[in-house]
């Protein structure tokens, strides 16, 4: 409701702490406790005045994949293949997310049809992505994500780490190899990433939340849900000279947003010798500074293209130009980088996209190798993996900031965690914002004149679909 109090927008007062993180840990087995009792069917029946028992049959009769023409859409993650996959229930309530946001997720369709048909949607959720995993593949190793090659252009990533794309016709299913972070092969003790069940998890919630007629965030446990908006940033893409971010900014401040966050390119000039790439960066930052206004809120996201030097010059002039925060400044492997960093620098780390389980974010909580916690759902488990992160950085007095970038189910599962987690202050939206339109999604995403992303009022995730844009997109139905 509209009257409702709104805590999104504000960003936190930063507060110096002369106790480490390692102090809090104990809450970690209330945190655990409270795990234990996690029941989503109970809190949507509740958050309607009704059982559990009195929800509709909820038991999965059918789970297919509409695949789409990608052809003149625009693709923020390149790995997008255009399927929308489809869980119904016997009630004839319809859950969907896309697969392929981060990984190409071959034989989905064949892991659904073994693990979900037949089950209920209330006795799925509570155990799907319930594990804490151990260490993500390869542990903290992040090095396939963090190497650069000259000029600042990632490097090829390392055969056989998790989040290598696979090929298709690999894969226990196809009589090959295992594909490498897709699912099909069984982790021990349910590391992650595993982005089968994290797209299963996205669906099994909008199911619910359509099942009681509210958005997700209303019925997550553990979460607030007065919240009505979350203020927005425009987010850049990786633009091709240093030249092209004043414009980018301005364009965004005068779109009406109250932030703008650089994804820096390869930091060179249109015409002239090559500089080092930070250099570049560095004129970026002082530029677009000087271009909007003190006023004006900023961050920095390299993706951990920096070394240590790099890091640390780039950080001090950050904090001399009042940017909100410096994301992924290094490889998220080099913890001992980043807890030096994190001295050495007044504005906060954000880092965890290159996380994969809650154990591992405990350990960076625990020797504060990070200053605000980020998070991308399909890496730890959907929506309940990433509201157990969540809350985990909010019992250590953590910001925690989603990763959002994609399409439109990617962006809105983020919406919903950050409507219903207490630490989440910032809607991150890709900039320009029609990329990641879809056109058999009713909803786009928009700013107000305040630079507010409004909360959806429709079920479920809050994305309807146009069937008839569907089908005129769609090329086959996978059964």
């Amino acid at each position: 409701m509209k009257d409702q109090h709104i805590i999104a927008g504000s960003v936190p007062e930063q507060r110096t702490q002369d106790f480490s993180r390692r102090d809090f840990l104990y809450g970690s087995a209330a945190g655990a406790a409270a795990a234990a009792m996690f029941n989503p069917a109970l809190a949507a029946a509740q958050s309607v005045g009704v059982k559990p028992g009195d929800l509709p049959d909820l038991t999965i009769k059918e789970v297919k994949v509409y695949a789409t023409d990608m052809t003149n859409i625009h693709r923020l993650n390149g790995t997008e293949t255009g399927e929308l996959v489809s869980v119904v229930t016997h009630s004839g309530i319809e859950g969907n997310y896309t697969i392929g946001n981060r990984n190409h997720t071959v034989g989905w369709l064949d892991w659904a049809k073994a693990t979900l048909v037949g089950k209920s949607v209330t006795d799925l959720l509570p155990t799907l992505a319930a594990t804490s995993g151990m260490k993500g593949p390869g542990g903290f190793d992040a090095s396939a994500f963090g190497r650069r090659a000259a000029g600042g252009r990632p490097a090829p990533a390392a055969p056989g780490f998790g989040m290598d794309v696979p090929r298709v016709g690999e894969g226990p299913a196809f009589g090959g190899a295992a594909i490498v972070g897709s699912g099909l092969q069984t982790r021990g003790s349910g590391s992650w990433p595993n982005y089968y069940i994290a797209a299963a998890d996205v669906c099994l919630w909008d199911i619910l939340g359509k099942s009681v007629n509210r958005p997700i965030y209303k019925i997550l446990q553990g979460g607030v849900s007065t919240k009505d908006r979350v203020m927005a940033y425009a987010s850049s893409n990786h633009l091709p000279a240093v030249e092209d971010y004043v414009p980018d900014a301005l364009k965004a401040k005068e779109l009406g947003y109250k932030g703008y966050k650089i994804h820096p390119g390869r930091g060179q000039h249109r015409s002239g010798p090559e500089i080092p790439t930070y250099k570049g960066h560095m004129q970026e930052i002082r530029e677009i500074r000087k271009a909007v206004g003190e006023e004006f809120v900023l961050m920095h996201d390299p993706v951990q293209m920096y070394n240590r030097f790099e890091a640390l010059t780039v950080g001090q002039l950050l904090d001399e130009l009042d940017y909100l925060w410096f994301e992924d400044p290094i490889r998220t492997i080099d913890q001992e980088g980043l807890i030096e960093l994190g001295k050495r620098l007044h504005l906060p780390m954000h880092v965890g996209e290159f996380i994969y389980s809650i154990a591992d974010y405990a350990e960076y909580i625990k020797r504060d190798a990070l200053g605000a916690v980020r998070l991308i759902s399909d890496n730890v488990g959907g929506i309940s993996g990433s509201m157990r992160v969540g809350l985990l950085a909010d019992a250590h007095g953590l910001e925690c900031a989603p990763h959002n970038w994609g399409n439109e189910y990617d962006m809105m599962v983020a919406f919903q965690l950050e409507l219903a987690l207490p630490n989440a202050y910032w809607f991150e939206m890709p900039h320009p914002v029609e990329y990641t339109d879809r056109p058999y999604l009713k909803n786009k995403f928009r700013i107000d004149q305040d630079s507010y992303v409004l909360a959806p009022t429709d079920p479920g995730l809050g994305l309807p679909i146009d069937r008839a844009a569907l089908d005129k997109l769609t090329t086959k139905i996978l059964r």
